[in-house]
């Protein structure tokens, strides 16, 4: 009875059309959650390595440096071996360098595990989506994007509450530890539900464009990420920046002369990925600068604990899951152009209202604005990211995934980058050495403005754009019949 019962079992959970989006969004939030929570513990692993806090720093830049490299390869990778035996060998790959991470010793030990780490999560969560993506119909993919869109939006949101009740009632080690049994489960169920896919006839790796991506990807979220922090010189970072456009200048030249490029840009030609790039990259500025500045909002100005800043700003993560419910049927009923549009202009409006926050603001008010801000961010950002898959055919969805994930964590390192600089901009026009709230609101208007600019790319979709992923299941099915009649 019970051998019988459990491969039944198996079998009616894997004919579920979104076990493996739930999968790969369990991997994307292990990612995501370790990627915030390390912040929070700094001082303390400081302390525990003999380390300046400051040069620890490097245990971040080290991590977003190697996922650089390695995702405008991830593709080919996933092409060339499988996309599951790709995706499960990267949760191994970051499961044990955590634990080793967990284990180390010394600065030394802790930048090597984490570079190891950023290799992982370099193949983890791009291929992971180039798996959901051969996985579910356009019709689904609305739905699956829900599953994906919520650890991005968790992730930056949980870290803060989680990173300091750790270091303040444990170890900074178990910030690591703690993704041994998630690992372990999430390749448990990837080996059991995710079929493994490649594809016939991949051509050779473009070296010459892996490097020339690789190098100017590092550059551009290295140059950003010490421009927003202020831990290096902006003469450095700047020149940093620099030579990370140069490569991509090079890389674009290169492209055009190769038959088979590592990072295809000409995708950029089809209306709703360009539109989904262009215009959700603004929108995703807010994703990485908003819980930096509501931190320095709620800790710096408001003299909370980081504790108890994190658990007001949970409230955001709160609305982003109930905005789950309402996101299938809204794109359904208005379609992406609309919905896009108008919905940027909302999210814009609540990063105004955050910006209007003060001292004497009643905690329960700041939670409303966080939590509408989560529902209304929540829906953009599921919206932009399937849209950006809409019009791109099957043999070219590992392209599309690599240059969007590219671009994306672009985005997410020039959020924190734009909000720090308006920041010090107000500070030098009030010739202030301290930070204050008025330095604050520049930051959240900047990122506003930016928000609001994407409704141009959005206008300029066509008014029935992506409707095959937007009317969903149903829809396609009532397209299907209608064309059997014709």
């Amino acid at each position: 009875m019970t051998s019988a019962a459990k491969p039944g079992l198996i079998e009616r959970v894997a004919r579920s059309r979104f076990i493996v989006p739930y999968i790969v969004g369990f991997a994307l939030f292990m990612q995501m959650l370790d990627s915030t929570v390390i912040a929070m513990a700094l001082p303390d692993m400081a302390r525990s390595l003999n380390a300046d806090p400051v040069r620890l720093n490097i245990a971040i830049t080290s991590y977003l440096l190697s996922v650089s490299v390695f995702i405008p390869v991830s593709g080919w990778v996933a092409d060339r071996f499988g996309a599951r035996n790709v995706f499960v060998a990267a949760i191994v790959l970051f499961t044990v360098s955590s634990v080793f991470c967990g284990l180390a010793g010394s600065l030394g030990e802790l930048v090597a595990a984490r570079l190891a780490q950023g290799v992982a999560g370099a193949m983890m969560v791009p291929v992971g989506r180039i798996v959901m993506l051969r996985s579910v119909s356009k019709a689904d993919l609305m739905q699956a994007t829900t599953y994906l869109t919520l650890p991005a939006l968790l992730g930056p949101v949980l870290g803060p509450p989680v990173g300091g009740f750790i270091t303040t009632f444990g170890s900074w080690r178990w910030i690591f530890l703690m993704n041994v049994p998630v690992g372990v489960i999430g390749v448990v169920l990837a080996l059991t539900f995710i079929r493994n896919t490649r594809e016939d006839g991949v051509p050779p790796l473009d070296v010459r464009g892996f490097v020339l991506t690789g190098v100017a990807l590092a550059c551009l979220v290295l140059g950003f990420e010490t421009l927003g922090h202020g831990a290096i010189s902006w003469q450095f970072s700047t020149l940093v920046l620099l030579v990370g456009l140069v490569c991509a200048l090079l890389y674009v030249h290169h492209a055009r002369r190769t038959l088979h490029p590592v990072v295809d840009f000409g995708l950029m030609r089809i209306r709703t990925f360009r539109a989904s790039i262009v215009g959700g990259n603004l929108c995703r500025f807010d994703v990485g600068a908003a819980p930096f500045l509501m931190a320095l909002l709620l800790q710096v100005v408001m003299g909370m604990s980081p504790f108890a800043a994190g658990m007001i700003t949970f409230t955001g993560a709160t609305g982003a899951i109930m905005a789950k419910i309402l996101i299938t049927p809204v794109f359904r009923r208005f379609g992406f152009r609309l919905v896009l549009t108008a919905n940027a202009v909302m999210v814009a409006l609540t990063i105004v209202a955050c910006a209007a926050l003060t001292p004497l603001t009643p905690q329960s008010v700041i939670m409303i604005v966080l939590f509408v801000g989560g529902m209304f961010r929540s829906l953009q950002l599921t919206g932009v990211n399937a849209l950006v898959y809409a019009d791109i055919p099957p043999e070219r969805m590992s392209s599309a995934n690599t240059l969007s994930s590219m671009l994306q964590q672009v985005a997410f390192s020039m959020g924190v980058s734009i909000a720090a600089l308006a920041i010090q901009a107000s500070m030098a026009a009030r010739g202030a050495a301290t930070i204050s709230i008025v330095d604050i609101r520049a930051g959240f208007i900047v990122l506003a403005l930016l928000a609001a600019a994407s409704t141009i790319s959005f206008l300029r979709l066509p008014p029935r754009a992506g409707e095959e992923v937007s009317r969903g299941r149903t829809g396609a099915m009532e397209a299907s019949v209608s064309d059997g009649h014709a």
